[in-house]
């Protein structure tokens, strides 16, 4: 199968500079996949599930936040938080999970802390689907 440079970036640095065959990123309009020779493009990620797909086989990680750009065959996704399915702390995960889901029943918060509760249940979740341990 054909393969593309990917770059994954987060304020911590350079996490993954290789050959990709594929990567699937949740988006703000949904979920998108990039395979090799993708017209240049460029949208704001979301809070999901990435799925990258090498000669070595598939990786996930929960993604939130950021920016995907293909640019004459290079893809770089510039995400503000990427934890590869293997780093990510499970019961922390749930344990947020458990916390957003208390809050948002509470409906005495306001809408900002209404909205910061779905925020954090959605990357919970993430976290917890990426790792495959919900």
């Amino acid at each position: 199968m054909n393969t593309f440079q990917l770059q994954i970036v987060t304020p911590d640095g350079l996490l993954y500079d290789g050959e990709a065959q594929k990567i699937i990123l949740r988006t703000t309009e949904g979920d998108v996949g990039i395979l090799a020779n993708h017209c240049d493009y460029v949208t704001p990620l979301s809070i999901g599930i990435a799925r990258i797909i090498t000669d070595d086989g598939e990786r996930k990680a929960a993604c939130s936040g950021g920016m995907l750009s293909v640019t004459d065959g290079l893809v770089r996704v510039i995400a503000s938080t990427f934890e590869w399915a293997e780093d990510i702390d499970v019961e922390r995960a749930k344990r947020a999970k458990t916390k957003a889901e208390a809050r948002l029943e509470n409906h005495n918060r306001s809408e900002y802390e209404y909205k910061l509760a779905q925020i954090k249940l959605k990357k919970s979740l993430a976290r917890l689907g990426a790792s495959g341990r919900r």
